[in-house]
């Protein structure tokens, strides 16, 4: 891991394309050039599998993510009563989780608390813009490799300011302009529609953990697990698949 490049502002020493090769097969192209040595890292924390707490197929996997949004926006919600117990009995010595969640930072969206699910049910990443890194990667296939999760979701979400300032292309402080070029390519797709972007920028993102990692388009092919791109709006809290 330690020989991966940090994105830049400037693009120096980064893995993933400049501004001017910005489309989605030349995006996909420069994290596949990453998948090897994640790859390697996916085949040697593989061993067994373990058992699931929930032995999910890829379809129900997502529809259980679905159902429970829908729980969530009724006022319906289950998972509370179940925290507590399944923190002190079940989750300290492993966990077994059904799905993964790549969402942003966004303090507005609490994946779990979305999709109404209880401790140890889906393993969550979140990053600004919910954009894919090797990191990130990584951790994803740690979870679809080695947790044996059944189904992927790159969650965007309604008003995403990493999406939006990437639209305005403004000066920001810091490493906060690291995120652009993973976001510029769904800027590119969609213009100047924050909506279509933020959509975009989802779709594009689960693209490329389909295609751009061996370990989890391995698993699509053996029907192991699917990968989606879904969007969320923080206004009335429902869950869009896109």
């Amino acid at each position: 891991m330690c020989g991966w490049r940090v994105a830049r502002p400037d693009g120096m020493n980064s893995p993933f394309p400049k501004k001017k090769d910005i489309s989605r097969r030349g995006f996909v192209r420069a994290v596949a050039a990453t998948s090897g040595t994640l790859a390697a890292l996916g085949a040697n924390l593989a061993g067994p599998r373990p058992l699931f707490q929930t032995p999910l197929s890829p379809d129900a996997a997502l529809n259980e993510l679905i159902d429970g949004n829908h729980r969530y926006m009724a006022g319906k919600r289950t998972a509370d009563a179940l925290d507590l117990e399944v923190l002190r009995t079940k989750t300290a010595e492993k966990q077994e989780p059904f799905a993964a969640v790549l969402a942003c930072a966004d303090s507005r969206v609490p994946v779990e608390i979305v999709f109404d699910q209880t401790i140890g049910h889906i393993f969550v990443c979140r990053v600004a813009g919910n954009v894919t890194t090797p990191e990130v990667i990584a951790s994803l296939e740690y979870g679809a490799q080695v947790l044996g999760i059944s189904v992927m979701m790159v969650l965007g979400h309604a008003n995403c300011g990493a999406v939006a300032a990437n639209i305005k292309s403004l000066p920001v402080p810091g490493q906060i302009s690291v995120l652009y070029p993973h976001i510029q390519p769904a800027v590119d797709l969609a213009g100047p529609n924050a909506e279509a972007a933020i959509k975009a920028n989802a779709k594009l993102q689960a693209a490329i953990l389909a295609e751009g990692s061996t370990v989890i388009s391995g698993l699509i092919k053996d029907h192991k697990i699917k990968v989606v791109a879904a969007y969320y709006d923080v206004a009335n809290g429902k869950v869009t698949i896109v």
